[in-house]
């Protein structure tokens, strides 16, 4: 007797070792390792130790949350305004969240696993898939790699940082702003998006002069949900 075929509307799986979701999720995880390097060498550079750097990579896992956690410390702000900003940058991946939960539906140990490895490639990866198999390879490829390979060179970088004798005299100090122009740039897509942009920087440009390091950030950010919220009401 012939197998089965499957419905015209259903094609069959990619095998795994040419799944493009897993593919993508894999590249990367390569690329944003040279984030975790410059992570690394900078927070090494801002007085954390070895195993602080560590754990802040292995626990809170945002890359642009960590760069602005060790940037405000650096410049001499307060441990409650490194976490507040912290906090709020990583608050985009509560939305991730959300998303996550209704495409993959993870039960389990694996909804713990999923919570910690939900970051922008992760979901992005996921929700770019064009079918269900392919968006969980995406999402798990994605999220575990970027995982290992992030505190692998964040490990590598607080090294690096701590035989250098001056970190900046390499440029890494550019990482920080690098890192948020590259998280930045691909959701630059709309003149809603370019406007709040220009706005939330003109916010931190004025009151970098007259508030402590890192409330300038805290601002820009309250800014942000504020114009979300009001034109997410508009819209409706």
């Amino acid at each position: 007797m012939p197998a089965p075929s499957l419905p015209a509307s259903i094609s069959a799986p990619v095998p795994l070792r040419r799944s493009p979701a897993l593919r993508m999720g894999l590249s990367i995880a390569a690329a944003i390792s040279l984030y975790g390097v410059s992570f690394g060498a900078l927070s090494a550079a801002a007085g954390m130790s070895l195993w602080q750097t560590v754990a802040l990579s292995a626990l809170l896992f945002s890359g642009a949350s960590q760069f602005a956690f060790i940037g405000i410390l650096a410049s001499g702000g307060t441990g409650v305004a490194a976490l507040g900003a912290a906090t709020l940058l990583s608050g985009r991946n509560t939305i991730y969240a959300v998303q996550m939960k209704a495409l993959l539906n993870p039960r389990g140990f694996r909804r713990l696993a999923a919570a910690q490895v939900t970051i922008d490639e992760s979901a992005a990866v996921a929700m770019s898939a064009p079918d269900p198999v392919e968006q969980r390879r995406g999402f798990w490829g994605a999220g575990i790699a970027c995982y290992l390979f992030w505190n692998l060179a964040t490990v590598l970088g607080a090294l690096l940082g701590d035989v250098i004798a001056e970190p900046e005299a390499l440029g890494l100090d550019g990482a920080v702003v690098a890192a948020f122009l590259g998280l930045l740039w691909p959701r630059l897509k709309s003149l809603d998006a370019w406007a709040l942009a220009v706005l939330a920087a003109l916010v931190t440009t004025i009151t970098m002069p007259l508030l402590a390091p890192g409330i300038p950030v805290l601002a820009a950010a309250v800014v942000a949900v504020v114009w979300g919220l009001v034109f997410k009401q508009a819209r409706a």
